[in-house]
């Protein structure tokens, strides 16, 4: 009988991303897509965005009856990703279990110690190869030590082998998008068009202190190539409906000369995509004598990581950039009519109002559609960890959510260092909001649907107090514009 394999999304909500939209877990397209190409039976869960609780799940995987259930996790989502497998261990008796994902690939020690019970194996790095091979192992009944990148307790002890190679050519990596289930997914802002995640890089090769990408990928970057990515995004749009697709890249605007291949393909084709995309600022500043070619192609979104407005501490990130940089890319992607987005980085040892408040006086000054004003998170596998560690507060990986405060501050309480985070947030808003009259219509259109969102679903509003009674005025332009 051919295994199955359930691929099952935890139920983690994490607040404000989950403002923008729902989207599907393009790992799990990957690792099905391989899956299915060995032979084996995948099925695709995703029990967060369908809204499942722990019981519904449990009567989804009786349904299912897999062989093998297989999750991911990021930190705050790890807790949620357990429960998921001690579940599966309850309901479908003799069931595998793996978990993979950054959280697990750099604490598969303490996962397997602390969540061996549950856990069966950790899937470390790259999962497209590891996965097939390891199901084809326990199929056979073979012994798992002989599976390349993966951890699992043996004799009362972690047993971790070697790690696994990167796959080297991505464009041979097969995909299963059959296995999606449409529906479910959807930009907010647009709701009348599909969303997808799509990859068309993997890697980086920055060195960010509080970052766990440029670990996770060794400081190595692979790329697809221009004609099988895009080829991608035309059938997603063509089979599927799929109008608004994510970049998954951390850079995928590295090689200049195949971004430029990847612009003049959508341009000649005009597919009539809306893509949203994150990059850094220098390859924005890199790239100005094309940012034309990036509205022409569809780009219509972009996150810049600008983090803070204090090169000291831009240092301290190794963000390898000078502060004047991102006030002049956010100019470059504004004059395009591109929504721009960033974030800040607040809550850190040494924060005080007075740096707060300067860190949100130059956001104002930068000027981007959407900021996000983010307490640091301690993940226990990056650089800046130890720098964190004395002042964390909360050992609860759920609570290292990027909103709720995990470090404190050396001259602030916590609850300070919460309402402080809230006034940047309903100031930034109510500043851009009174000046929606003069904004492009693209802008204000976009700008007015995504507050009403943050008004009126956020992980912010609901679990943190609010962002405070709405003026007269600012009510009237939701009447007005929507």
């Amino acid at each position: 009988m051919t295994m199955r394999v359930a691929l099952v999304t935890p139920p983690y909500h994490s607040g404000v991303v989950e403002t923008a939209g729902r989207w599907p877990n393009v790992a799990f397209v990957y690792m099905a897509g391989a899956l299915r190409a060995a032979g084996f039976e995948p099925v695709i869960y995703d029990a967060m965005t369908m809204g499942h609780t722990l019981s519904d799940i449990a009567g989804e995987l009786e349904r299912i009856r897999p062989d093998i259930v297989v999750t991911s996790a990021y930190t705050p989502s790890y807790p949620k990703s357990v429960d998921l497998l001690r579940i599966a261990k309850e309901v479908v008796p003799g069931v595998a279990t793996g978990i993979g994902g950054v959280h697990a690939h750099f604490m598969y020690e303490e996962v397997l110690t602390r969540d061996g019970d549950v856990v069966d194996f950790v899937l470390r790095g790259e999962g497209d190869v590891t996965l097939p091979e390891l199901v084809r192992c326990l199929d056979a009944k073979d012994d798992p030590a002989k599976v390349a990148g993966i951890a699992f307790m043996r004799d009362g002890a972690v047993h971790a082998t070697p790690a696994r190679a990167f796959v080297a050519d991505l464009d041979t990596l097969q995909t299963a998008w059959d296995l999606v289930d449409w529906s479910i997914y959807q930009f907010f802002p647009k709701p009348d068009t599909n969303l997808a995640v799509v990859s068309s890089s993997r890697g980086c090769d920055q060195a960010c202190s509080f970052c766990s990408q440029q670990a996770f990928w060794m400081r190595k970057w692979r790329a697809r190539s221009a004609e099988h990515f895009v080829n991608e995004l035309q059938m997603l749009h063509e089979r599927y409906g799929v109008g608004v697709m994510m970049l998954s890249d951390e850079t995928p605007t590295l090689d200049r000369q195949r971004w430029e291949r990847i612009l003049d393909l959508l341009i000649e084709r005009d597919l009539g995509l809306d893509l949203l995309m994150e990059t850094r600022v220098d390859d924005i500043l890199r790239d100005e004598d094309i940012m034309e070619r990036y509205r022409a192609a569809g780009i219509d979104h972009i996150y810049v990581g600008v983090e803070r407005t204090d090169q000291a501490t831009l240092d301290m990130f190794k963000k390898n950039t000078e502060v004047q940089m991102g006030k002049r890319a956010l100019d470059l992607i504004n004059a395009q009519d591109i929504i721009t987005e960033t974030s800040l980085v607040l809550g850190l040892p040494d924060d005080t109002p007075e740096t707060i408040q300067a860190t949100f006086d130059l956001a104002v000054h930068y000027d981007p559609d959407l900021a996000f004003f983010l307490t640091i998170a301690p993940w226990p596998y990056a650089d800046i960890y130890e720098d964190l560690k004395p002042h964390i507060v909360s050992w609860d990986y759920e609570d290292y959510n990027l909103v709720a405060p995990v470090v404190k501050p050396k001259a602030m309480e916590v609850d300070e260092l919460m309402k402080l985070v809230i006034d940047c947030y309903r100031n930034f808003y109510m500043g851009k909001l009174k000046r929606v009259p003069s904004m492009s219509r693209v802008k204000r259109e976009y700008f007015m649907i995504t507050m009403k969102l943050l008004m009126e679903n956020s992980y912010l509003r609901q679990h943190m107090g609010g962002l405070g009674k709405m003026p007269t005025e600012v009510d009237s332009l939701f009447k007005r514009y929507l």
